[in-house]
């Protein structure tokens, strides 16, 4: 990828994003219709929680900015004990989970850009959060990570032809089903993924 490409980042929420904006590296040029950061050349918008709200973020960068290679970075469940708090995984395969194709109601699966040397997981979107064990081990038998942006953030960028990546850290297991137990978890691992993506993004 040239480092000289327009990037936008799409991240759901100021609580997964608060590193990248008080770093200083980043400076606040919109609040609305959603809050965009900037840095040189690389956006970053909080597109708000589900699907709706992070295709609308992604088609908002890419036709106001002109993004050539777009980001989907944040939190994510696991369904199994597999990971831990704080693993950091590139998504190589996205379910739309809650929308399955019309015909047969096979899963409809979305296949974002892969890049070599990361650690790679199949991750399942929905607009309903999935948190208790039952819950996250239906939808393992799919995916082994779970959001509410993913899908439709791949759905947009394929739309305009734009590169894509996901990059998803680990803040939540079946061992972690209450919200406030997530919240914190959100907040002692964003600073890894900040570090993980400044260092292989944005150095």
């Amino acid at each position: 990828m040239k480092n000289s490409a327009i990037k936008g980042i799409v991240m759901a929420t100021r609580l997964e994003a608060a590193p990248f904006i008080e770093s200083g590296l980043f400076t606040c040029i919109e609040e609305k219709p959603m809050p965009v950061y900037q840095n040189e050349t690389v956006y970053l918008i909080l597109s708000g929680i589900g699907k709706a709200s992070a295709a609308i973020a992604a088609t908002y960068l890419i036709t106001k900015y002109k993004t050539e290679i777009m980001y989907n970075i944040g939190a994510a469940g696991s369904t199994t004990e597999d990971f831990g708090l704080g693993d950091i995984l590139h998504i190589d395969s996205v379910i739309d989970y809650d929308r399955p194709a019309l015909i047969g109601s096979k899963p409809r699966y979305l296949k974002p850009e892969v890049l070599a040397d990361y650690k790679t997981a199949t991750l399942a979107t929905q607009d309903v959060a999935v948190v208790s064990s039952e819950e996250r081990e239906k939808v393992g038998k799919l995916a082994s990570l779970v959001d509410m942006e993913g899908a439709a953030f791949v759905q947009a960028c394929r739309t305009f032809k734009i590169k894509n990546y996901l990059f998803k850290i680990v803040t939540d297991t079946p061992s972690h089903i209450a919200d406030k137990q997530i919240i914190e978890n959100i907040k002692n691992t964003r600073d890894l993924l900040y570090r993980f993506f400044v260092r292989e993004f944005l150095s």
